[in-house]
């Protein structure tokens, strides 16, 4: 670069108003960047007050090749808000933060773990929950179908996966309930209900659900999935099959383009079958409500990639040949146990996805959950304390914790968090029903805002069990001093006052921007 006489300039390009505004709200220093030189915003006013020559580069500046290749996908993510956007440019950013937040999890071990745990307890599990299947598949005269269904799972084993199928169907004939005993027959319900507990365990991980199903609602939910679910399952699946040959469905495909069409249908059988055994488990487990939609997105991608990595599985088998010569028999085991890994892997990737689709507030941060700090907290506290207010007020249906967090498009678990601070404390009570709401537990004008504050600031020494203090006198008449100031500043407020001073004609301000981590 030269200037206007000449001579070399070893000015670097500078950035204009674009990159400075995605750095203001991905909630990075107010400053201008100019080079490798930090020009504040005040600064920069003045220069172009006096006529200085600052180059403004387009909106999009901060796409320029001089930033890094980190620093500018952060402000392609990041920098806007998705509801600002038309949906065409939307969608992509979703889809990349999406794969940003699906590959944190994976990198940082939350759903490796996972996937791990649940391949031991599968390897325990898996013939006494055939048995109990099989039993009961028996007895509406479907059992024929489970060898083939083993099979398919297993197919990108190959031959093992039929030598697999084979031992376990073995193992599975030979078990005898009858001779068991009561105490035989007890160890095997309870390893088939442990598996399905910890399925369900590791599904409220994924949906961020701390508390778990009553003890009768275990029992109903399992009993329903061991006994009902299998018999609905190959039920289908026999169905389908038997329908290819009836002679009315084989006159229609006779003709040409029915002919065709079945034979796509025939080909995506296998796919369909798979995501809808996934959409049925990421409804049906999780002990939360999960939307119809946001399952199915879960399962179609989980599904096509079932049938994208099981293809790549059954290459690698038919090509590791060193590694059955080295392992021998036991190649067939550890195989097994690896592709048991990648089976659940595949369907908490899609739990995964169903969660963010029906959450993206979590997409709006960059970590796993949201860490608040002190202020945060309280503040959080008095913005659903009042909103839960003004509703009760102005006789509005109650807020539900998910209504208010896609309101304040903040996470669910720090809103439900700060709900149950301020219900344990006595400020608001939790209304009954499959959908709970929220409304205050006594009249708004005798709920003081200072001891709601009091209350979420003191809550975690409560939780912790520590009831000693620090020494230090000097400290402790600091604090006193920030108690009566904050005393002084709200004086007698009360919830109602709170909850008319929020403004009733607009919705509520989001509590994340976005990239915040």
């Amino acid at each position: 670069m030269t200037d206007a006489q000449g001579r070399g300039s070893s000015r670097p390009r500078e950035y204009g108003d674009g990159e400075a505004a995605s750095r203001l709200q991905v909630g990075a220093n107010p400053r201008l960047y100019r080079g490798d030189k930090v020009q504040r915003p005040d600064i920069m006013k003045r220069r172009q007050a006096a006529g200085s020559a600052v180059r403004l580069l387009p909106e999009r500046a901060h796409m320029n090749h001089a930033m890094p290749v980190s620093e500018r996908i952060d402000a392609l993510l990041w920098s806007r808000r998705l509801e600002e956007m038309p949906r065409w440019q939307a969608l992509p950013i979703w889809l990349g933060r999406l794969i940003y937040a699906l590959t944190r999890d994976l990198t940082q071990g939350y759903l490796s773990l996972q996937a791990m745990s649940l391949v031991y307890t599968t390897i325990l599990a898996l013939v006494p929950l055939l048995a109990v299947t099989f039993s009961v598949l028996k007895g509406f005269g479907v059992h024929n179908q489970l060898e083939p269904l083993l099979l398919k799972v297993l197919a990108p084993l190959g031959e093992g996966g039929v030598e697999i199928t084979t031992q376990i169907i073995g193992f599975v004939d030979n078990m005898r309930v009858g001779v068991l005993g009561s105490v035989g027959l007890a160890l095997l319900i309870y390893t088939v209900i442990s598996l399905v507990q910890k399925i369900e365990q590791v599904f409220n991980f994924t949906w961020r659900v701390a508390t778990q199903r009553s003890f009768s609602q275990r029992f109903s939910k399992y009993l329903s999935v061991i006994l009902v679910g299998p018999v609905l399952f190959f039920s289908a699946v026999g169905l389908s099959a038997s329908l290819g040959g009836n002679p009315f469905v084989q006159s229609i495909i006779e003709a040409k383009p029915f002919g065709h069409v079945w034979h796509a249908l025939g080909q995506l059988g296998p796919y369909t079958m798979i995501s809808l055994t996934f959409a049925f488990f990421y409804v049906f487990v999780p002990n939360t409500r999960v939307h119809v939609v946001s399952a199915v997105v879960g399962a179609l991608i989980a599904g096509l990639l079932w049938e994208v990595i099981g293809g790549m599985f059954s290459y690698f088998m038919a090509s590791s040949t060193r590694l059955m010569a080295v392992y021998s028999s036991l190649a067939i085991l550890i195989l097994f146990m690896i592709w048991i890994y990648i089976a659940w892997l595949i369907l908490l990737i899609g739990a995964s996805i169903a969660f963010y689709h029906q959450h993206p507030e979590y997409l709006r941060i960059r970590s796993r959950d949201l860490q608040l700090s002190n202020r945060q907290r309280e503040r959080l506290a008095l913005i659903l304390a009042g909103q839960v207010a003004r509703r009760y007020e102005s006789g509005e249906p109650p807020w539900s914790s998910e209504e208010l967090a896609r309101t304040l498009e903040v996470p669910r678990t720090n809103a439900e968090r700060m709900l149950g601070v301020l219900e344990e404390s006595g400020f608001l009570i939790r209304t009954a029903g499959d959908s709970p709401t929220f409304v205050p537990a006594r009249a708004t004008d005798g709920i003081s805002v200072k001891a709601m504050l009091d209350a979420v600031r003191c809550f975690e020494e409560r939780e912790s069990g520590c009831r000693g203090t620090l020494p230090g006198g000097e400290i402790g008449r600091i604090e006193q001093g920030i108690d009566r100031a904050i005393d002084a500043a709200l004086g007698a407020m009360t919830l109602r006052d709170l909850a008319r001073a929020l403004d009733t004609t607009a919705s509520p301000a989001p509590f994340v921007d976005s990239g915040q981590s």
